[in-house]
């Protein structure tokens, strides 16, 4: 046998890797940043946390031998939408990417950073041309990026910011950034002042350099939406006594296709609709009645996948109680998309008498859905009443929160409808009520109901004067049709009146979401 055969040459291999970033890459990268930028702001674990959340495709890491060496962010944007003299925090949501715009045409790079100890190794170059590999494949027009000049203060006293950024551009000086930027086929733009509060070493200034991708296609010659509408159909339900889950199943087919016929993108039922079957079951005590409702569940389910696709409308079909492995009874609400997948979304917040009268348990997510409309979320009833869960679905992206109720008087009414408001207003998120109305004689806990069912607006100058796109009469069984559009959710949220997405101050209180 030679030498060379006798040597184990994997101890002289090095695996070297650029992937998405990942959860458990977040402490790792935290520590790389403290060697690469001293002194500055750094990354908080919550930036990273929503870089992930909202667009996972744009975060990667470099890794050797199992090591992350370098890492990079990004965002989807409409650059013609921000001002070209912006800042990083403008452009960022202050490092948070909840202006992420999934329908953008531009990809913006909003960090880069190489371990010390490994530059000079093309890292840079290798998490760029992942950012141009991922630019093609979206179909983005080009790339954009602040680029910091972190060597300018040495020529601080003898050059203004264009004049050195001139002389790195005629390869006189040398900026690590800037000339890395050319390098990279990077074209200068112009130059930002007040960029990076943090960055002294650049003064605050920051050079605007685009890469055009020459793949690109355009999907058509109008590259922004005037308006973005979405038809919603809200259900007042009357609760009746009925005869057979067949007399229910005729009902709700009958309000599904009232929606169809008005072109509706979804159609919402109020919370636990299916507690009409009650009326039929004939037990007295209301934890075994539960118990029994729960029976229906794959009808319930099988019903509403079929209208959804039959009628070519996302129905949100209220809420129903489930029984699940574990013998505990839960309130979810369905989502049933028109393409007939489905989707659910536990109540979190069990109210005094759910927990009394049924025995109900409460779930542990926030969900956030993906629809052919937007991104939606559901709040069934009290959970709407909770400011925490709607600040996580707006951040997690949701446009339109969704809340099931039903409320046995009007104090119980009116807490629901004051909460949504509040809801709508604090996110700058549409919110849609529905509640029952009417009685079910003889059934425990479901005696009465109260509803006035609604949809409501953020409150600025494009949206309706009071904030309410329409409301049902009250205790009448009704639909309400209205459209809202998430165009004008989008502009609102980046140059509105007020932007209290945009404004939080994140410097003095979080939400901690534990999940």
């Amino acid at each position: 046998m030679s030498v060379t055969e006798e040597l184990d040459l994997s101890k002289y291999e090095h695996k070297m890797e650029i992937r998405r970033m990942e959860k458990h890459d977040i402490d790792d990268i935290l520590e790389l940043q403290k060697l690469c930028f001293p002194g500055m702001d750094p990354w908080k674990r919550e930036h990273l946390e929503s870089h992930l959340s909202i667009f996972p495709e744009g975060q990667f890491v470099a890794e050797l031998n199992g090591e992350v060496i370098g890492s990079c962010s990004s965002l989807i944007i409409n650059f013609d939408e921000y001002d070209d003299r912006h800042s990083w925090a403008e452009i960022t949501d202050d490092g948070y990417i909840t202006n992420h715009n999934p329908d953008g045409l531009n990809l913006y790079g909003i960090e880069v950073m190489v371990h010390p100890k490994y530059r000079r190794m093309k890292i840079g170059h290798r998490l760029y041309e992942e950012r141009k590999e991922l630019a093609r494949r979206l179909n983005l027009k080009s790339i954009l990026i602040g680029g910091r000049i972190p060597n300018y203060h040495k020529y601080a006293d003898q050059m203004t910011a264009r004049e050195y950024v001139e002389e790195v551009r005629l390869h006189k000086l040398y900026d690590p950034v800037l000339s890395f930027q050319f390098l990279n086929e990077f074209t200068l733009t112009r130059i930002n002042p007040n960029y990076l509060e943090d960055d002294r070493a650049s003064g605050k200034y920051a050079t605007l350099m685009e890469w055009n991708n020459v793949d690109y296609r355009p999907k058509s010659k109008r590259y922004y939406k005037t308006a973005y509408p979405v038809r919603i159909c809200v259900v007042q339900y009357m609760m009746r006594k009925i005869h057979s889950f067949e007399d229910f199943a005729s009902q709700v087919e009958y309000f599904v296709d009232v929606s169809a016929d008005a072109d509706s993108d979804f159609v919402v039922f109020p919370e636990i609709v299916t507690t009409q079957l009650m009326s039929f079951l004939n037990e007295r005590s209301p934890s075994q009645a539960v118990r029994r409702v729960t029976e229906f569940t794959e009808q319930y389910i099988e019903l509403f996948t079929n209208l959804a696709v039959r009628y070519n409308v996302n129905i949100i079909g209220g809420s129903h109680f489930v029984k699940e492995e574990d013998d505990n009874i839960y309130n979810i609400a369905y989502l049933f998309r028109r393409d007939g997948t489905i989707e659910k979304q536990y109540k979190l917040h069990i109210t005094p008498n759910e927990k009394k009268w049924w025995g109900i348990s409460a779930g542990d997510e926030v969900n956030v859905f993906d629809t052919d409309c937007g991104k939606i979320s559901m709040l069934i009833c009290y959970d709407i009443e909770f400011p925490e869960l709607s600040r996580i679905a707006t951040d997690k992206g949701a446009n339109i929160i969704f809340t099931p109720f039903c409320t046995e008087d009007r104090q119980g009414y009116l807490r629901v409808r004051y909460c949504a408001q509040a809801r709508a207003i604090e996110n700058q998120v549409y919110t849609v009520i529905s509640g029952t109305v009417g009685n079910l004689p003889q059934t425990e806990n479901m005696d009465i109901q109260y509803a006035q069912s609604a949809i409501f607006t953020p409150s600025d100058f494009e949206y309706p004067r009071d904030g309410i796109v329409g409301e049902t009469n009250a205790n009448i069984e009704m639909v309400l049709i209205g459209d809202v559009d998430l165009e004008i959710l989008r502009r609102q949220r980046l140059s509105g009146t007020v932007r209290q997405l945009k404004d939080r101050r994140k410097d003095l209180y979080e939400i901690n979401y534990k999940r």
